[in-house]
């Protein structure tokens, strides 16, 4: 069921969308060639118990996860892009990263992630680092009030084809509110003008995610990690975003943090 926000409700979302803004910004800052992804885990979890938040992954277990995720946030190294279950590896340079964290604040949620480099960086990665959050970006300025989900999934693609890209709409963007993952689904293409309508106080976590050179996803014996089937790099940028009356109101802004 697809749920609207009132303003008062949006405005008791800020809080959570300002918790994963800033310990998103902490980890990447704290993230470095050596850093354990295990360590990474464990600050994250550190952060939500000092501000009295609660995870989202921990007690995860989707239908498309082999149990529950036991984690609080995902990191996703090299040509793994989703779900990527921390475990008992330290980062190398050249690793390109994405950390993609949700978590409750006084019963309301926020989603969001971002992908950067470790120590020297490839072109080509940062290339498709600053597609994903481009395509991010054209998203959230089609996400007004009378447009629909395809304005916003078209935006994405355009910016994916433009770069020569193909696009997995298995995973994307999707509702969040109370949960972290609700209605609507937002995929990362569709056609403008089409799918449901988007209304002041819809809010949704727009998600696009790409590999280099297939669309493609095998998962790893964890049973949650998603890597590209040919061993390519995949980025992946997200925000959580209101739409109202006056325009998106991106709630995981990292922009001064």
């Amino acid at each position: 069921m697809i749920e609207l926000r009132t303003p008062a409700e949006i405005e008791r979302m800020r809080p959570a969308g300002r918790f994963v803004a800033e310990t998103l910004a902490a980890l990447r800052e704290d993230t470095k060639v050596g850093t354990n992804l295990l360590a990474i885990d464990r600050r994250a979890h550190e952060m939500i118990r000092k501000a009295g938040a609660e995870s989202c992954y921990i007690d995860y277990h989707p239908s498309f996860g082999a149990s529950p995720f036991g984690k609080v946030l995902c990191t996703s190294i090299n040509d793994a892009v989703l779900h990527g279950l921390p475990h008992d590896y330290s980062l190398r340079d050249g690793d390109l990263v994405t950390l993609d964290f949700a978590a409750s604040v006084d019963g309301w949620v926020a989603d969001s992630a971002v992908s950067f480099v470790v120590g020297t960086p490839r072109d080509e990665d940062l290339a498709l680092i600053e597609t994903t959050e481009r395509a991010l970006d054209a998203a959230i300025a089609a996400a007004t009030a009378g447009n629909r989900i395809g304005d916003i999934s078209a935006a994405i693609a355009a910016v994916a084809h433009g770069e020569g890209l193909s696009i997995n709409t298995d995973f994307g963007g999707h509702g969040v509110g109370r949960v972290m993952h609700g209605d609507p689904h937002v995929p990362n293409d569709g056609r403008p003008g089409r799918g449901f309508p988007l209304k002041p106080g819809l809010v949704i976590a727009i998600e696009p995610w790409f590999l280099q050179t297939t669309d493609e996803l095998v998962t790893d014996p964890d049973g949650w990690t998603l890597r590209s089937v040919d061993g390519s790099r995949g980025a992946h940028s997200e925000h959580t975003i209101a739409i109202t009356a006056d325009g998106p109101i991106v709630l995981t802004d990292r922009t001064g943090l």
